[in-house]
């Protein structure tokens, strides 16, 4: 495979992983961090307990404990699906916090289809500021004050893998579910979030297809309302707004879901967080041996840019994260190894590039 005008990097040192798998232990200065904020500092662990959440206090029955395991079985079998493809193994760090809760984030770096992958795993318990929980809500609140903080739960799966071929999309999926317990008049409230979308640097209808569809037939067999109302959702959501352009080319979006049984939108997420392989590795693997020149890298490293800039300014799950006192490296995780940005770039009237810019100012309907 052809590697055009990158960086030359040292290979981090890599395990094969398993639930328990040995890991390194690491002590970082995060207690002053995590402590100004609610949320306790990492205690990095060499086994990976069956179960993050407080033992003796939470029924591994409630929909905390469901999620737990739904979310942890998908990172060991999108990642073992991610490393048969790469022949590269992940590495991964695992920490618990002492007051109950902690994370697992595997990350695949220099490997030989992906420059960078990685799939987080994280439960948390803690209290947020007033800010931090208006992000995660994504409006204001009535009664909040500043100076409040709102204790809170929350898990999920987030993952982002950047390929080395620029014919190779970038892919990203976060899964979540988040409760806040009552507190201060204000009620106790439950929801779910997630999503999977796409970024390829060029537009190829069959692979828009392929993984719209795969997408679409999730949806409809649990409403069929869901996909034109989440796609629309996901283009609107991951617009990036100072540039008038998408940063990708979509997918599905929903945040702040409680409008059912919670046993059904488990059921949905589920579905959808499982066949994150099925709509994204046949893609890549058509693709991850295209030659490819070194324009058309440069154009990737643009687009990767534009991702970088959705990400910091954007997003809502980094925000959260940064405001909450999240583990740093695993928020940041999401962002690609190299990226680029050039003075007024003008692409080409005509041009496979121009054509992605079009879609990605005017998204399109692909199933």
């Amino acid at each position: 495979m052809q590697r055009v005008a990158l960086p030359s990097a040292t290979k981090a040192p890599t395990s094969r992983i398993s639930r328990n798998s040995r890991v390194a232990v690491s002590s970082r200065p995060c207690g002053v961090r995590a402590a100004a904020v609610g949320i306790e500092k990492e205690d990095y662990i060499e086994t990976v307990p069956d179960s993050l959440l407080r033992a003796g206090i939470d029924d591994q029955n409630s929909m905390k404990g469901r999620f737990e395991r739904v979310i942890r079985e998908a990172q060991d079998s999108i990642c073992a699906a991610i490393s048969e493809v790469d022949g590269t193994p992940f590495h991964q760090d695992a920490w618990t916090r002492e007051s109950g809760g902690g994370g697992i984030t595997r990350v695949l770096k220099d490997g030989n289809v992906w420059e960078k992958a990685g799939v987080n795993v994280s439960v948390v318990y803690g209290s947020m500021p007033a800010e931090a929980y208006r992000a995660a809500v994504g409006r204001d609140v009535k009664d909040l004050k500043d100076a409040d903080r709102v204790p809170f739960f929350a898990a999920g799966i987030s993952s982002v893998m950047h390929p080395w071929n620029p014919h190779a999309p970038t892919m990203h999926f976060n899964y979540r579910y988040f409760e806040t317990e009552e507190w201060n008049g204000i009620p106790g409230q439950w929801w779910f979030g997630g999503g999977t979308d796409i970024t390829p640097s060029y537009v190829v209808e069959e692979d828009m297809k392929h993984f719209h569809g795969t997408y679409k037939a999730i949806c409809d067999k649990h409403d069929p309302g869901f996909y034109p109302k989440y796609k629309k959702w996901c283009d609107e959501y991951f617009q990036i707004k100072h540039r008038g352009e998408t940063r990708g080319l979509g997918g599905i979006f929903f945040d702040d879901l409680n409008d059912r049984e919670p046993e059904k939108i488990l059921a949905f997420s589920t579905e959808c967080v499982n066949n994150v392989v099925n709509a994204y590795v046949p893609i890549v693997t058509k693709h991850m041996n295209d030659s490819f020149t070194e324009e058309e890298k440069r154009w990737q490293q643009l687009r990767r840019g534009r991702y970088v800039e959705f990400n910091l300014v954007y997003d809502r799950g980094t925000t959260f994260g940064l405001k909450t006192g999240g583990r740093i490296e695993s928020i940041l995780m999401s962002l690609p190894k190299t990226a680029g940005w050039e003075y007024d770039f003008q692409v080409a009237e005509g041009s496979p590039e121009a054509e992605f810019l079009d879609a990605a100012r005017n998204p399109r309907t692909w199933v």
